[in-house]
């Protein structure tokens, strides 16, 4: 029975990686070759929001790639859940500051974004391993 819960956990470790990383890739392209995109959502008190730009760009594909490293894999799922922590509060400076002034985006997109950042945390974990293998305590 063990054996079929962490084959289990295993198999939705993998699909989370494989479904995470690519988007974690892409988006640390995207700040990477568009930076002026993410500009605009930076608020002013950020000091240097170029090099900030580019440093979760990279950290982004890193992360990425790290998932796919068995020994980086765990740190990996962490970090990057740990960055969807930091950045949610641009995350919510950018939707006060399309909402409050009516331009930009509206409810459709950032509604979805924001409640979505507490499962982007939990799918990090899960694509880093966190929950694939249980210790098992006793046992030999």
């Amino acid at each position: 029975m063990d054996s079929l819960r962490s084959q289990k956990r295993l198999r939705r470790a993998n699909v989370a990686r494989a479904t995470i990383a690519p988007i974690f890739l892409i988006a640390g392209c995207l700040h990477l070759a568009r930076p002026d995109i993410f500009a605009a959502r930076m608020p002013a008190m950020l000091p240097m929001p170029g090099l900030l730009i580019a440093l979760t760009g990279v950290a982004e594909i890193a992360g990425a790639i790290g998932l796919f490293v068995p020994r980086t894999r765990l740190l990996a799922g962490i970090m990057l859940a740990f960055y969807a922590v930091c950045v949610y509060p641009l995350n919510i400076n950018h939707a006060v500051q399309d909402l409050s002034t009516g331009t930009g985006l509206g409810w459709i997109y950032h509604y979805p974004r924001l409640f979505a950042q507490p499962f982007i945390c939990w799918w990090a974990l899960a694509a880093g391993g966190m929950w694939a293998r249980r210790p098992r305590h006793g046992r030999r």
